[in-house]
């Protein structure tokens, strides 16, 4: 588990209650989870993209701009139209280390940052006057004070050191140009992007990037979990996830479903795709849970005291 994953836990869990009061990878076919995964009511039906833990609790973010937060009383819609209200699709978000600023990005240029202990909303939108998808976005650092790292679907990273202010944005292409699907960091400029190339790439000043894989993947990349620098997982198509030491690749084979996002911590984790499938390792095993919807699953939680995973149609599910 990489520092800032430990320590942005543990500012998680305390404020969050403040604010409420190396075994090779192997796959197995039956669950062994003795609680099951249950859906929920959502007040959306369109799809959710991303699902993150803050200093306030869970949100999502998914079509027409839409921002959910969990509550006690269930998920509650906090923003609708996204950072312009132009109802631009949001399809990742992230957290600053301290949980009080969320970050989104999406269609034509979209980027927000919600301030979740105040409720005000900062638009970043179109940095540089780019208008493209934006696929995820990673930030370290505090609020106010973080650094931004937009993945873009035109095969750009974009990114600001300075907290997305206005002209401190600028703009590398670490591959051939394919969309980079998703980003996650594990410093404050350490981390990690897969691109449509099946390409891995990696960063230890957040500006230049180097690809450290993959030969011979057979199949798209769309999730990535960067916990270190030799402690990285890839989800992808057909099932496949890749683990990677700082020296090697090994691949597990789950099945026949496109996982699109992976979480994993010390050893431990969540995998969730297509047809409402959700892996669960243990163990050094990954292993099919049981679930109660067929729909796509697009991102999934583990940071959170409850696991969630959204997905199309507007499908929450918690475990």
């Amino acid at each position: 588990m990489s520092e800032r994953t430990a320590t942005r836990r543990n500012v998680l869990k305390a404020t969050g209650a403040a604010l409420g009061a190396a075994a090779l990878p192997s796959v197995a076919s039956a669950s062994t989870n003795d609680s099951e995964w249950t859906t929920v009511e959502s007040p959306v039906g369109g799809t959710l993209y991303d699902v993150e833990e803050t200093a306030a609790g869970a949100y999502a973010v998914g079509d027409a701009g839409v921002v959910l937060e969990r509550t006690q009383k269930g998920w509650r819609k906090v923003l609708d139209g996204g950072p312009t209200g132009n109802g631009n699709n949001l399809y990742g978000a992230d957290v600053t280390d301290d949980g009080e600023r969320l970050w989104f990005v999406g269609s034509s240029g979209a980027i927000g940052e919600l301030d979740v202990t105040t409720g005000n909303l900062n638009d970043h939108s179109a940095p540089m006057d780019v208008t493209n998808n934006f696929n995820d976005v990673s930030v370290t650092g505090e609020a106010g004070e973080a650094n931004v790292y937009v993945a873009g679907d035109s095969g750009k990273m974009y990114y600001s050191f300075e907290n997305g202010a206005g002209q401190t944005w600028d703009d590398v292409t670490p591959g051939s140009g394919s969309a980079i699907n998703a980003v996650d960091f594990c410093e404050d400029r350490k981390g990690h992007i897969v691109d449509g190339n099946k390409s891995v790439f990696h960063t230890q000043d957040g500006s230049t990037w180097d690809r450290i894989g993959l030969a011979d993947a057979n199949v798209n990349f769309y999730g990535v979990d960067s916990d270190a620098s030799d402690d990285v997982w890839v989800s992808g198509g057909g099932g496949m996830i890749f683990h990677w030491d700082g020296t090697e690749w090994t691949p597990a084979d789950t099945g026949d479903a496109g996982l699109r996002d992976i979480e994993v911590e010390n050893g431990e984790g969540l995998t969730v795709g297509g047809g409402g499938a959700v892996y669960d390792r243990e163990s050094g095993e990954w292993t099919a849970d049981t679930t109660p919807t067929g729909q796509n699953l697009k991102a999934v939680l583990r940071e959170s005291e409850t696991e969630i995973a959204v997905g199309a149609g507007g499908t929450i599910i918690e475990h």
